[in-house]
């Protein structure tokens, strides 16, 4: 390994941490996604909806701020600022949560974008350097030339190297991230009308309590 960096020059040294730093994005999403796969729990979605329904909103606020699952999280923040707009703050809390989602992978994508050019920009170095010794040495050497030509190449194997290895999770965690979204989209548009059905039903409840507390 020590003796690929050093033939492949100084720029192996920028693509080794550009690998470093992939591997690193990769494990942490991973521990990322598997914590959020744990934390949700249906229990707690479906309850929320029916304290939610039976318009209980104190008991369905309470209980999701008090859950470590993301999708009740959402729900009871949109549900505590609904008289400030219930869709524009479960858009909101939906955001906060899909911002979490994505990080890293604008890094990756840098990455991606990146590791190639440097392996090119190393071959095309290694070129030059290659013809510079044939103009002084002429043809004498020709295995000199060609030696310095195969070294050169070492860059841009690595660079794409990397470029794959951080591709292949870049466009899993993109896939990911989007599933994720297009559910809490659907589950904040049912909750939405599940809230609506709730204020229906407190409104007749005060309504029939008020008509309780004037008859004689």
């Amino acid at each position: 390994m020590q003796e690929l960096m050093i033939r492949g020059g100084p720029l192996m040294w920028p693509l080794l941490a550009c690998s470093v730093v992939t591997v690193a994005i990769v494990v942490e999403r991973m521990i990322f996604w598997m914590r959020l796969s744990l934390r949700q729990d249906p229990r707690q979605i479906n309850r929320t909806f029916e304290l939610t329904d039976q318009g209980d909103f104190e008991a369905a606020i309470a209980a999701g701020e008090q859950s470590r699952c993301m999708t009740t999280r959402i729900l009871a923040a949109g549900l505590a600022h609904r008289n400030y707009g219930l869709a524009e703050n479960l858009e909101a809390a939906a955001g906060a949560e899909i911002a979490a989602m994505k990080r890293g992978l604008s890094v990756l994508d840098t990455i991606i974008t990146l590791a190639p050019l440097l392996g090119i920009l190393g071959t095309v170095s290694g070129i030059i350097q290659s013809f510079d010794l044939l103009g002084e040495s002429g043809v004498a050497d020709p295995k000199a030339v060609t030696g310095g030509i195969a070294q050169a190449l070492i860059t841009t194997a690595a660079g794409l190297t990397v470029a794959i290895i951080a591709l292949l999770p870049h466009n899993a965690l993109v896939r990911k991230v989007e599933k994720v979204t297009h559910y809490l989209e659907k589950m904040c548009t049912c909750y939405a009308v599940t809230v609506q059905k709730g204020e229906e039903k407190r409104t007749r409840l005060q309504r029939a309590a008020d008509q309780g507390t004037r008859q004689p």
